[in-house]
C-alpha cells in the first residue's frame, strides 16, 4: 500500500475509532450503573404495553421482549463500528469479540452489582446485536460498488 493511500485510509478510520471509544464509554456506564437502567421507565412501559395489548398488539410483545430487543439494538452499533474500524478482522472474530465483551459485562454485573441481573439471554441478545451491526457494515461496504455500476 502506498503511503498516501495509507494516510487516506487512516484519516477515514480515525474518527470511527473515536466514535467506537465513545460508544464503549457510554456502554460501560449503562452496563455498570448500580441499579437497572430501565427501572425508572418500567412502570410507564408496563402501562404502555397494557394499552397496546388492549388495542390488538399480541401478548408475546411483553416486557421481556422489549428488554431483549433493547439489548439487540444497544449492541448493534458495536458490530457496525468494530467492522468499520477493524477491517482486517474476519466477521466471526468480531462476533466473538462482541460476545466476549457482553460476557464480561454480564459477569461484572453478577459479581459486583447486586441490584443488577445478569443472564445468558442477555449475552445471546447482545451478541445477536453485534451480528446485526456486522451485517449492516457488510451492506454499507457494498453500497459504493453497486452505486458505481450502470
Amino acid at each position: 500500500m502506498k503511503t498516501g493511500s495509507f494516510q487516506k485510509s487512516l484519516a477515514r478510520v480515525r474518527p470511527l475509532r473515536w466514535t467506537l471509544l465513545g460508544y464503549f464509554v457510554v456502554l460501560a456506564l449503562l452496563a455498570f450503573w448500580p441499579t437497572p437502567v430501565d427501572k425508572p421507565a418500567a412502570g410507564d412501559l408496563s402501562v404502555l404495553l397494557d394499552l397496546l395489548h388492549r388495542n390488538g398488539i399480541p401478548e408475546w410483545i411483553n416486557y421481556g421482549f422489549v428488554e431483549a430487543l433493547a439489548n439487540i439494538i444497544l449492541f448493534a452499533p458495536a458490530g457496525l463500528l468494530l467492522a468499520l474500524t477493524l477491517q482486517r478482522k474476519r466477521w466471526w472474530q468480531l462476533l466473538a469479540l462482541g460476545a466476549a465483551v457482553s460476557g464480561t459485562v454480564e459477569l461484572g454485573q453478577l459479581l459486583f452489582l447486586p441490584d443488577r441481573f445478569s443472564s445468558l439471554q442477555d449475552i445471546l441478545m447482545n451478541t445477536l446485536g453485534v451480528g446485526l451491526g456486522l451485517l449492516l457494515a457488510a451492506g454499507l461496504k457494498r453500497l459504493p460498488l453497486r452505486a458505481a455500476r450502470p
